[in-house]
């Protein structure tokens, strides 16, 4: 089936202009001096969660518009796909934690000492990963459910899962200005490695899954809830354009792109059917 690949300029031009509307309002009202604290609080978070929601309203509203209900429907429904192979939620729960403990064993093999570790017990990350992976599915619609296929249906899976990690890391670079973020002065072209690949071992998991979103959201919940196992992060860092000096990063970025490279190769050419054919085993 031919995907309507016109419409994704407007997809991306409109992600990006409500997005980065959004969080910079949010970054503005948390600098303000205004005497309600509490109320730029709300404020500032009903901002946030509409920006991370922006890619998903706005691909069901396009696909709404040009494809017709069933379309969207069908979109929408991907987020509900949970009928697959046991392995693929073991990997989407199992697959950033075991980059950053193989990162760990690297770190102690080269310098001869452990990196850092995280504080949070693994039963909080277990419970967040829970809670939080029905939140993904604000960025997700967007950027696997309608973005993908179609980029992939012109460019080929391999190179629009590049292509995409690109764009969706650049849709967080407000972020990098934000003091409540947790990227707030981080280095943002280390970022935009990280998130490429990323993008490449989501795309893959959709492709294996047949399309289902709903294991992707698995796989970002845990991505959001187990990075800091071993932190990357540089304490008091503050120019988001400076590379960063944290060796775990750069061994993560390394490793994930050592996977993703697997990942590239094993991809087919096109996605069968918006990503919904018989992929998942």
């Amino acid at each position: 089936m031919k995907l309507t690949t016109r419409q994704l300029p407007t997809f991306f031009s409109l992600t990006y202009a409500v997005t980065w509307t959004c969080f910079v309002t949010a970054g503005v009202i948390s600098r303000a001096n205004a005497p309600v604290a509490p109320a730029r609080a709300v404020l500032g978070g009903a901002l946030l969660l509409l920006g991370t929601f922006a890619p998903g309203l706005i691909a069901l509203t396009l696909t709404e518009l040009a494809e017709g209900r069933a379309a969207t429907r069908a979109l929408f429904g991907r987020v509900f796909r949970w009928r697959v192979g046991l392995r693929w939620y073991v990997f989407a729960v199992a697959y950033i934690p075991a980059v950053k403990l193989t990162v760990a064993l690297l770190h102690r093999v080269v310098t001869g000492r452990w990196p850092r570790f995280g504080q949070q017990a693994w039963y909080v990350m277990a419970g967040a990963i829970l809670v939080s992976t029905w939140a993904q599915a604000g960025e997700e619609i967007g950027w696997r459910g309608y973005a993908l296929p179609r980029l992939a249906d012109g460019l080929g899976l391999a190179s629009a899962s590049v292509l995409l990690g690109a764009v969706w890391a650049a849709w967080h670079l407000p972020l990098f200005f934000f003091p409540a973020a947790d990227t707030f002065g981080q280095s943002f072209p280390l970022y935009l490695l990280q998130v490429t690949a990323l993008s490449v071992a989501m795309a893959w998991l959709y492709w294996r899954t047949g399309g289902s979103l709903l294991l992707v959201m698995v796989l970002h919940a845990a991505v959001n809830n187990t990075k800091d196992i071993v932190p990357s992060a540089v304490s008091g860092a503050t120019d988001p354009f400076a590379l960063s000096t944290s060796l775990v990063a750069w061994m993560t970025v390394v490793l994930l792109w050592i996977v993703a490279g697997y990942f590239l190769y094993r991809m087919p050419r096109n996605l069968p059917a918006f990503g919904m054919g018989t992929g998942a085993e």
